[in-house]
């Protein structure tokens, strides 16, 4: 997470954030199917962590304490900002602030305690970072669902957004979801293809590669991380990052998304031949990965259960894990 949201749990997806949404076919709406051992060994991988540590680390090696007065810069950006000024939660340091056009109050400095800035997790250019999907280019009727989906408890996680969601007043929901569905979306993530990868470890709620360099097999799973893992933490918002996918994922996950699967509808039924949304229905191509195959997990155990929600909640209920991985790989690298 980047400084100055240290209270916040790593998953937070604000202000409508699910890439995967209701189609316009009526669906019965189903009971979660029960999570196989499969489900489970993926959720180390696909839930975030605030830390674990790096076993290649020396134990007597340890980082100085920030101080507050340290003037931070990071690359590309002719802003400064303290330690102090980054750890503060009354709003959000805009590193690019011609990156976007002038943002409501809500965006960019919440209100006393919650609602947090909705750019604290979403960037004030809705482009999202390795930890918070994008709001970018989402449609506004769709923001306004999820967010009202979360007032009403049926999207069950994370606990922080149904918090942002019951505290912020419709005024405000109505200035935010109208800002960032009218921002263009400009995907920062390269996919890539391997059969090993480096072996990482937890550091504010993204994987960052172990400090020896060491190297193990991908297997059913997706690794995504920052390429600049110290631009990350105070809140870069032009960092890139990069997902390494299984070989094969991208060519297969595109017969999933335009044929489906033995069960499954194609995702581009609904979603439209390019992935890119259609009407109401969000857009997936050039989003995360790893976010993607989370909310299908979501959808999966019934994390999800607003109405909309229900033709997802089907159509996960029917993918494998490497069904789930391999089209959220070939959407990723779609472009938007």
């Amino acid at each position: 997470m980047h400084m100055g949201r240290s209270t916040m749990p790593a998953m937070l997806l604000g202000a409508a954030i699910l890439v995967f949404a209701s189609c316009e076919f009526a669906y019965a709406q189903t009971a979660p199917l029960s999570p196989d051992a499969e489900i489970r060994a993926a959720m180390a991988w696909v839930f975030p962590k605030a830390h674990s540590p790096d076993p290649s680390a020396p134990r007597a090696a340890r980082k100085p304490k920030p101080q507050p007065n340290e003037v931070v810069h990071v690359p590309g950006s002719t802003q400064s900002y303290t330690r102090a000024q980054l750890d503060a939660d009354d709003s959000f340091r805009d590193w690019f602030p011609d990156d976007h056009p002038p943002a409501p109050r809500i965006v960019m400095h919440g209100q006393s305690g919650f609602p947090l800035p909705c750019a604290d997790c979403h960037m004030p250019d809705g482009q999202g970072d390795i930890t918070s999907p994008a709001i970018a280019g989402l449609p506004k009727a769709y923001i306004i669902e999820q967010i009202t989906a979360f007032r009403q408890g049926a999207r069950s996680t994370p606990l922080v957004m149904i918090r942002e969601a019951r505290a912020v007043n419709d005024a405000d929901m109505d200035l935010a979801s109208s800002y960032f569905s009218n921002l263009a979306y400009k995907p920062r993530t390269r996919v890539i293809e391997a059969a090993t990868v480096p072996k990482t470890h937890w550091v504010d709620f993204v994987l960052v590669p172990n400090r020896n360099g060491a190297r193990e097999p991908i297997g059913e799973r997706i690794v995504e991380t920052s390429t600049d893992i110290e631009s990350h933490i105070v809140g870069d918002s032009r960092v890139e990052n990069i997902a390494w996918v299984p070989p094969g994922s991208i060519m297969h996950g595109a017969v999933v998304a335009s044929k489906g699967t033995s069960n499954a509808l194609p995702c581009e039924s609904c979603h439209g031949p390019t992935l890119r949304g259609v009407g109401g229905i969000p857009p997936l191509a050039g989003r995360s990965p790893t976010y993607i195959v989370r909310e299908l997990i979501r959808f999966r155990l019934g994390q999800r259960t607003n109405p909309g929600a229900a033709p997802m909640r089907l159509e996960a209920s029917r993918l494998t894990l490497k069904d789930m991985i391999d089209v959220a790989a070939y959407a990723a690298s779609r472009e938007p």
